[in-house]
């Protein structure tokens, strides 16, 4: 039988009766979002792939577990989130890679096109706001990232994080406030105006 067209709660009842081409469906749906929450966990790739997979091998293991209060994608989502902060408690290294990310960081701020000069400066921003960013406190920092990326919404962010929308939002209101706050003291008072 097909299951191209099925939808998630169809889906996790054929998993739940022992149909692992359904539960193959889910993963191949939402293998990317769990990917991209926990890289914003991680903060790079590295562990990135090992962590999702361990959060799908958690979702298969504990699929009765599923009560349905919310969506199966925000269920994963909690999970690959609490498996990457696992991880990132694990890997004493983690605070040190906020503070120097790697180049390859996902979260990068895009380098406008340019002179030499507009370059150099242009990185040196980069650097300033993920140093910024990295001095924020881990709950408004983890609410940033995950709604920077904008691959989920509000909702399932705030399912990903177990807390209440409202505080999600402070969160990520809060974060941005501090953020423009640190990159004023740094000097990039009129930029972070700017770009509020």
């Amino acid at each position: 039988m097909s299951i191209q067209g099925v939808s998630d709660p169809e889906l996790v009842e054929r998993a739940r009766r022992g149909d692992d081409a359904a539960f193959g469906m889910l993963v191949d749906r939402h293998r990317s979002a769990v990917f991209r929450a926990v890289l914003a966990a991680l903060g790079t790739r590295e562990g990135a792939d090992e962590v999702a997979q361990e959060a799908f091998v958690a979702a298969y293991r504990y699929l009765r577990d599923f009560r349905e209060d919310a969506s199966f994608k925000t269920w994963l989502l909690s999970i690959a989130w609490r498996k990457a902060l696992t991880h990132r408690r694990r890997v004493r290294t983690f605070v040190s890679r906020f503070v120097q990310p790697p180049e390859d960081t996902e979260w990068q701020i895009p380098v406008a096109g340019g002179s030499q000069e507009q370059a150099v400066l242009d990185t040196e921003l980069k650097n300033a706001i993920r140093r910024q960013i990295a001095r924020l406190a881990p709950k408004l920092r983890d609410a940033l990232l995950l709604a920077a990326a904008g691959d989920n919404s509000y909702e399932e962010i705030a399912g990903m994080l177990s807390i209440p929308l409202g505080t999600l939002k402070w969160r990520v209101s809060e974060a941005r406030r501090q953020l423009k706050l640190k990159l004023a003291e740094v000097g990039y008072g009129q930029l972070a105006g700017a770009r509020g």
